[in-house]
């Protein structure tokens, strides 16, 4: 009964964040099977009807499907690159002692002190110098280059929990680095890899700013976040097909969340390494 008491607050507190996160996404997904009437007129109430009509009219007018495609393609590139700039970055820095070695990964803790905003304009001269300006190949090299500095650091403190001496074990048997890096340390940071994949995912999908300036609005390349905004225009105040197709834009971020979660959680849990 002590305990009970005792931790009733700390149960109160976590239903009332519950309640606070998941009475907005209620009202939000409820709304994109609505129309403005049925919104201003019951908020709060259930569809009448599980009509498709709002998403439809946001698929269709804002060509969210090309836009989607072109996210996927940018954020699956951009994280496959990163990763493989990544990996090896972090195994030196885990396995370097010394001066240099601590200096080199404050290097990397630096990238966090750069504004986004402060990088826009360097960045768009860099696109406009390479040929690259309005294509999607600069986002997909820029985007890693934002994500080394986090994806570094994190990966480097997982490292640093692989015990040497397994290490030394697969170097007497013969295993190069690159061996150790894909047979030891890769499948020990499973959840470390899953953070950073699932860290980097939610950036890159929702990165707006850089994708509007670079790629620029052109229906063919554009990202389904530069292309949500042009509901506003076609639609006009149809609030129902606006939050319809947000929806749209979320169910990927849904599902990738869901899958790596239970990947760092089953890594967590069984802390098997595969040789």
């Amino acid at each position: 009964m002590k305990f009970s008491k005792r931790w009733l607050p700390a149960h109160l507190l976590v239903w009332l964040y519950a309640v606070l996160l998941v009475v907005p996404l209620y009202y939000f997904v409820a709304s994109a099977f609505k129309t403005n009437e049925e919104i201003f007129g019951h908020p709060f109430a259930l569809p009448h009807s599980l009509r498709l009509g709002n998403f439809e009219t946001a698929f269709t007018s804002a060509d969210l499907g090309l836009a989607v495609v072109n996210s996927a393609l940018v954020t699956v590139v951009s994280l496959a690159l990163t990763l493989l700039l990544a990996l090896p970055a972090a195994f030196a820095l885990a396995r370097s002692t010394g001066r240099w070695a601590a200096a080199l990964e404050k290097v990397f803790a630096l990238g966090f002190l750069i504004p986004t905003f402060a990088a826009l304009f360097p960045t768009f001269l860099l696109a406009a110098a390479t040929g690259l300006f309005h294509t999607r190949t600069f986002m997909m090299l820029f985007l890693p280059a934002t994500a080394m500095p986090l994806s570094v650091v994190i990966l480097v403190q997982f490292m640093r929990t692989v015990p040497r001496e397994m290490e030394e074990a697969a170097r007497m048997d013969g295993a190069s680095t690159y061996a150790v890096l894909r047979h030891v340390h890769t499948p020990m940071c499973l959840p470390g890899i899953a953070t950073v994949l699932l860290l980097n995912f939610l950036t890159f999908w929702n990165e707006y700013l850089y994708s509007l300036v670079i790629i620029g609005p052109d229906p063919a390349q554009r990202t389904v976040q530069v292309a949500l905004p042009t509901l506003k225009a076609i639609t006009g105040t149809d609030y129902g097909v606006l939050t319809a197709g947000t929806v749209l834009t979320l169910v990927p971020v849904w599902v990738v969340y869901t899958v790596l979660q239970k990947r760092m959680q089953q890594a967590l849990v069984s802390g098997a390494v595969k040789m």
